[in-house]
Parts: C-alpha cells; sequence; structure tokens
C-alpha cells in the first residue's frame, strides 16, 4: 500500500500544480476565453484519484492521500506557479486550497455513503457534487471583485468538468480490475 499511496499522492500534487497553473489560461478559440481555463480538462483528475483510493482502502487511507496531495500541490504551486507580486496569483492559491479540501473531502464521505450501489453510482455522484463545489468555492475566492469574468469562466469550467467526470467513469471502471474493491 505504501507504493500506491505515494503514487497516488504525487500524482494528485501534480493534478493541483498543474490545474492551479492552467486556471490561469482561458481558452481563447472559438469565443471560449470568457467561459473556460485550461484547468478544468485537469482537475477531474483529481476526482478520479480520490475515488480509486476510496474504493480500494477505505476513507480514511483516502483523506490521507488527500491531506498529503494538498500539501504537496500546495507547496508546488507556491514555488511554481505563485507570484507573489500579484494578488490574483496568491488568491487563486488560497481559492484552490479551500475549494480542493472542502471538494475532496465531501467526495469521500458521499462516495463512500454510495460504495454499495452498482459500481459507476458512486464515483460519478460524488465527482459531480464535489465538482460542483469546488468550482464556485475557486472562481469565487480566486476572482470575486476582479475584472475576471468568474461566473461565466465558473460555469464554463463547470460543464466542462461534468462532461470529464464521466469520461473519467472509463477509466475508473478498467482500473477497478487493477485495484480491488475493500469489503465493509
Amino acid at each position: 500500500m505504501n507504493k500506491f499511496f505515494i503514487s497516488l499522492s504525487l500524482m494528485m500534487g501534480v493534478v493541483v500544480l498543474s490545474s492551479n497553473y492552467l486556471v490561469q489560461f482561458p481558452i481563447n478559440y472559438y469565443g471560449l476565453n470568457e467561459i473556460l481555463t485550461y484547468g478544468a480538462f485537469s482537475y477531474p483528475v483529481a476526482f478520479l484519484i480520490t475515488d480509486l483510493a476510496n474504493r480500494s482502502y477505505g476513507k480514511i487511507i483516502a483523506r490521507k492521500i488527500v491531506y498529503f496531495g494538498f500539501f504537496l500541490g500546495i507547496i508546488f504551486t507556491l514555488f511554481f506557479s505563485t507570484n507573489f507580486d500579484d494578488l490574483i496569483s496568491i488568491r487563486i492559491a488560497v481559492g484552490s486550497g479551500v475549494a480542493f479540501l472542502a471538494a475532496q473531502l465531501l467526495d469521500i464521505q458521499i462516495f463512500d455513503r454510495l460504495r454499495k450501489k452498482q459500481w459507476f453510482v458512486a464515483p460519478l455522484t460524488s465527482s459531480l457534487i464535489g465538482s460542483t463545489i469546488d468550482t464556485f468555492l475557486f472562481f469565487s475566492i480566486s476572482f470575486y471583485g476582479t475584472v475576471v469574468p468568474w461566473v461565466t469562466l465558473s460555469l464554463g469550467d463547470l460543464a466542462v468538468k461534468l462532461l470529464v467526470a464521466l469520461i473519467m467513469l472509463i477509466p475508473f471502471r478498467m482500473l477497478l480490475k487493477i485495484f480491488k474493491p475493500i469489503k465493509v
């Protein structure tokens, strides 16, 4: 389990870092610059990681991976993605941390309560609710009161996150063959 724990925690840190960096860049094609950032595509992988850990080792280990991944992600973000001369960059780091912890810990609780249902119910429901909470917490903390069109960006990002959450069911199902569910 140590190798699994370290691997998932490192992957979580990389997802947080890449998402925090990519959210600063709107997609400048097809008029999407006011409704979508590149971060929407990477962040849903965090829910896949959390849900695999929860399914395989339970909510206690899943929480440890979230905390460890959070710590790594914040450290990575502070060193590689935060410009301390730019208030928005600092707000992105703070917003990311608050939203990540709230959404991931909520995801773990919802997943745990639904784990006995069909294989797709727990990851889909927990990811959809977690993504919604994460998106609105992150965008409001990071961009409220700025010139950034955070409401439209949050709605666009949420739409992509929900689509990616659906797509993440494919690798989740495939990886269930490798990571056996715990007996509860």
